[in-house]
């Protein structure tokens, strides 16, 4: 059952029956709204971009993985590839997560969204990031990042390990920025 999430809440990544997922997929989508001009709309295209950030216990940033570097050093987690244009119907882009594969130096995976051609999010539409489990292919929790703004980029969700359970919240933090490089400052009051 899919958990629709609101800026700020938390949910469990313990599965019903016990244990915890092991293996998520966490997808991005997005369509480029119509551009308005003086002859009518016309379509247009936005690239946005998303990453996965894996902070310490200290709140160190450990790795990275982004369209320029599509794996951790550890293999734990892996981006799909980058979309430029949100062409498509369902996640443009997915950063794939083996939680049982993490460092255990890893307390915390921030995910975050950049429009890489500087479009803001007011151009925007259907965005979400949502959560699935790899091993069943369930959507576990979604939350909805379209909303006119004039920022450029997004804190999405987090991940936070907690002894040896996962939970996701939901973060929805506006920000401004072509990569994660430009997120980091704002990434502190997260972890």
């Amino acid at each position: 059952m899919t958990v629709s999430l609101s800026k700020g809440q938390k949910v469990s990544l313990a599965k019903a029956g016990g244990g915890t997922l092991t293996r998520v997929r966490m997808g991005l989508g997005w369509d480029a709204a119509p551009k308005k001009g003086l002859f009518g709309t016309r379509k247009q295209t936005i690239d946005l971009d998303a990453s996965c950030l894996l902070f310490s216990a200290r709140g160190e940033l450990v790795d990275q993985v982004w369209f320029r570097q599509l794996k951790s050093r550890d293999g734990a987690v892996r981006h799909t590839g980058d979309n430029l244009t949100g062409a498509g119907d369902g996640d443009d882009e997915s950063i794939m997560v083996d939680l049982s594969r993490l460092s255990a130096s890893v307390r915390t995976l921030i995910f975050t969204v950049n429009s890489f051609t500087g479009q803001d999010f007011s151009q925007i539409e259907n965005a979400f990031c949502r959560l699935i489990d790899e091993s069943t292919g369930q959507e576990v929790a979604r939350y909805d990042l379209t909303g006119s703004g004039r920022h450029t980029a997004q804190i999405m969700a987090k991940l936070v390990r907690e002894e040896q359970e996962w939970s996701m919240t939901a973060i929805g933090a506006p920000a401004s920025g072509r990569t994660f490089r430009d997120l980091l400052p704002a990434m502190a009051a997260h972890l």
